[in-house]
C-alpha cells in the first residue's frame, strides 16, 4: 500500500466502502465522503507514467473520462468519481474498439502547456532504434521503417498540440452512471490523436489465437473508421510503437512469443 493512503483516508474524511483493488504500481480504495457520497481514492508510487493525470482529468471536467474530484499531486493521490464497472474485457472486441474510439471525440482537446511533448518522445525512440544491435530477434526492414517513421513524427509540428490518454484500451473504460463508459488513468501526454490506436492491438492479443492477421485489421479499421482517423497516420504510429514496444521488453528478456506479437501487430496493420 503507498504509505500516504491512510493519512488521506483521515485527513479526507474518507471511509473505505468495499474490497481495495491493488495494481502494480497504485492502489484503489472504494471509500465515501463526509456527505456519505461513493467515490474511489487512488494512490500511486511515483513512477513518472501518471505525474500529470489530475491535470488530465482536470482538463476533461468529466467529459468522456472518470471525474476528478479532489488531488494532492505532492503524495501521487487522487479522489475520484466511483465508477460501477465493468470494464470492456468481456466486449467483443471490435465492439470493444468502436466503444473506446467513440471516446476519442471528447479525450481529445487542444493541449494545456504543462504535458510532455509526443514529438520530444519519438525523437528519443528513434535514437534507441537506431542504436539496437545489429542482432537484435527483430526483422531489420522493420526496426529501419521504425526509425525513420519516429524521426518524421518528431519533426512533425502535428506530433503535438492535442491531449491524448496513450494507454486506452479495453481496460481503462469502465462503465458509469452518468454515461455509458468512461476513461481512466490517463498517462496524458501533448501529442497526435493517431497515436492512441495501438494499445486496442496489443491488449488481449491472446483472444485472436487462429485469426491474428484478420483479427488485428478488423480492430484496427473498427477504431480508425469510428473515430474518423486517417488510415495511414494511424497505421504509422502503430508500426512505431510496435517496435518501440518490442525494443523495451529486449530488455527485460521477454520471450519470443513477446517479440513475435509487436512484429506481427507492425506487419498486420500494412499487409
Amino acid at each position: 500500500m503507498p504509505a500516504a493512503t491512510p493519512a488521506l483516508l483521515e485527513e479526507w474524511g474518507l471511509t473505505p466502502d468495499g474490497e481495495a483493488w491493488r495494481g502494480s504500481r497504485s492502489l484503489v480504495v472504494p471509500v465515501r465522503t463526509a456527505d456519505g457520497t461513493p467515490a474511489a481514492l487512488k494512490t500511486a508510487l511515483p513512477d513518472g507514467g501518471s505525474a500529470h493525470e489530475h491535470l488530465a482529468l482536470q482538463h476533461w471536467h468529466g467529459r468522456g473520462a472518470v471525474r476528478l474530484l479532489r488531488a494532492d499531486p505532492a503524495r501521487h493521490a487522487l479522489l475520484l468519481e466511483r465508477l460501477p464497472g465493468p470494464d470492456l474485457a468481456e466486449h467483443w472486441d471490435v465492439e470493444a474498439c468502436e466503444v473506446v474510439a467513440g471516446l476519442y471525440r471528447d479525450l481529445h482537446r487542444p493541449a494545456f502547456p504543462q504535458l510532455p511533448l509526443l514529438s520530444r518522445y519519438a525523437g528519443e525512440v528513434a535514437r534507441a532504434l537506431a542504436d539496437l544491435p545489429r542482432d537484435v530477434p527483430l526483422p531489420p526492414r522493420l526496426v529501419v521503417q521504425a526509425r525513420h517513421l519516429a524521426e518524421r513524427f518528431a519533426a512533425d509540428p502535428a506530433t503535438d498540440g492535442t491531449v491524448v490518454h496513450t494507454d486506452l484500451h479495453y481496460g481503462n473504460v469502465l462503465a458509469g452512471d452518468r454515461a455509458p463508459w468512461l476513461a481512466i488513468a490517463p498517462k496524458a501526454l501533448s501529442g497526435d490523436p493517431h497515436y492512441e490506436v495501438a494499445p486496442l492491438l496489443w491488449t488481449r492479443y491472446d483472444e485472436l489465437a487462429g485469426r491474428v492477421r484478420d483479427g488485428l485489421r478488423a480492430r484496427f479499421h473498427a477504431a480508425v473508421d469510428t473515430a474518423g482517423l486517417d488510415e495511414h497516420r494511424a497505421r504509422d504510429w502503430v508500426v512505431v510503437r510496435a517496435l518501440d514496444l518490442a525494443r523495451q521488453r529486449l530488455a527485460d528478456r521477454s520471450g519470443p512469443a513477446f517479440l513475435t506479437m509487436c512484429v506481427s501487430i507492425a506487419k498486420a496493420v500494412q499487409d
